[in-house]
């Protein structure tokens, strides 16, 4: 079947260093919070400026970096970025040991990593289309979805128990070595990688090139708006999030481990719409399952506003995460796959780059909005306006199959 078959050892290679950093990333999920609230006894303003202003920083920092990618070897670029996270984040535990951990040194570190995360992304993206074959780039993107969702299950609450046993600390070792792995995978990959060939492209960084990547996302009739559905679909649900924990923890009542609970499960939705993706676009198109997927993970997300105490409350949330989170598995591969076939190779790191920049941005940006909203208006109808506004989101999908006639997928199971 479409997804079993086998992609070859390189492949192999680049998905075994990505499950290594993915779940190294989910085990020290919060760590840097927890860190500053149970070490620094930072307060809730320096942890919620830790968490925006790390993310906004990084993606500053990380504007240079997508030009600077796309006339490099890729592979060389990732190694790089694995091995500066790997550095960064195990100064955390050098200068703990030595009793010198400082705030400042953990806002320094999530401004680093979140750069070279930018830039990492966008050499894998180029890395990927070089190493896979077209017509199995869904089934790549696909595996990696899988991945995110297993170790998005796994992670917290391994790292949670690793945390009441060891501390905060541990985690970011461990996410600081599963970047050293990753380098050992990617480097393992093999073979040569040949230099990107000259696109009249200058030899030097100019200032527009810093803006290459957004020139040509904008330009494309068919990326502007998938670029706008993206972005405001992952800023919405991600700026519901601290405000839904408020309401669950604060006023609702519920554990700690119930709140992970809520969200750990459901991941299993993941898991069921990345495998089912490559199967539905045999049978239904590549364009129909994009566009059917995205507007049904469009329309979950005010159900939260709803939650209640107690387990009937519990059950909503993991109802609706389920529903999300599978909506979500079934359009990221074949959104994925979407744009790097649309995507020439000669610019796909500055386009990836860019979405990434502003993905971020507009996370930070709608996080602290949001904040801001349910302590004017409440919880609930911060949520309820979040869901309100995402469920018009699906207007901005492309609304026609750009894909050449003779690369659409044939109706049918193929084996």
């Amino acid at each position: 079947m479409v997804a079993g078959r086998s992609l070859g050892r390189r492949f192999g290679w680049l998905w075994a260093a990505y499950a290594v950093s993915t779940l190294g990333t989910w085990l020290a999920f919060d760590a840097f919070s927890l860190i500053a609230i149970l070490v620094l006894h930072a307060g809730t303003t320096e942890v919620s400026l830790l968490a925006a202003a790390g993310l906004a920083v990084g993606t500053v920092v990380a504007l240079p970096l997508g030009p600077w990618v796309e006339f490099r070897r890729k592979r060389p670029v990732m190694v790089a970025m694995d091995l500066v996270r790997f550095a960064a984040l195990m100064s955390v535990p050098a200068a703990y040991a030595l009793g010198r951990l400082s705030f400042i040194q953990l806002l320094v570190v999530s401004v680093v990593v979140g750069a070279a995360d930018i830039a990492f992304t966008a050499a894998s993206g180029a890395c990927l289309k070089a190493l896979v074959r077209p017509e199995d780039l869904l089934v790549a993107n696909g595996r990696f979805e899988s991945t995110t969702w297993t170790a998005t299950m796994l992670g917290p609450p391994l790292g949670g128990a690793a945390i009441g046993l060891f501390g905060p600390v541990m985690t970011v070792v461990a996410n600081a070595v599963s970047f050293l792995l990753s380098a050992i995978g990617i480097r393992a990959i093999g073979g040569r990688e040949p230099h990107p060939a000259p696109t009249g492209a200058p030899p030097r960084l100019r200032v527009g090139d810093l803006f290459e990547g957004w020139r040509y996302i904008l330009t494309d009739s068919v990326l502007r708006p998938l670029f706008l559905n993206t972005v405001l679909v992952s800023g919405l649900i991600m700026a519901t999030a601290p405000v839904l924990a408020v309401l669950m923890l604060g006023r609702l009542g519920f554990t700690p481990w119930q709140y992970g609970l809520a969200f750990a499960v459901p991941c299993v939705g993941g898991l069921i719409g990345s495998r089912l993706a490559p199967r539905l676009v045999v049978r239904f198109g590549r364009h129909r399952v994009m566009r059917t997927a995205g507007t049904l993970r469009a329309c979950w997300l005010l159900g939260l506003a709803l939650v209640g105490p107690g387990t009937g409350g519990l059950v909503l949330v993991m109802a609706v995460e389920l529903g999300l989170i599978t909506c979500m598995g079934a359009f990221n591969p074949v959104f994925a796959t979407y744009r790097l076939d649309r995507t020439p190779a000669d610019r796909v790191a500055r386009t990836l780059s860019a979405w990434s920049v502003t993905s971020k941005a507009t996370i930070a940006a709608l996080t602290a909005l949001w904040g801001l909203l349910a302590a004017l208006t409440g919880p609930r109808t911060a949520i309820a306006i979040a869901g309100l506004l995402i469920m018009a989101t699906p207007l901005l999908l492309p609304r026609h199959d750009h894909t050449p006639q003779h690369e659409r997928e044939p109706a049918g199971d193929h084996t």
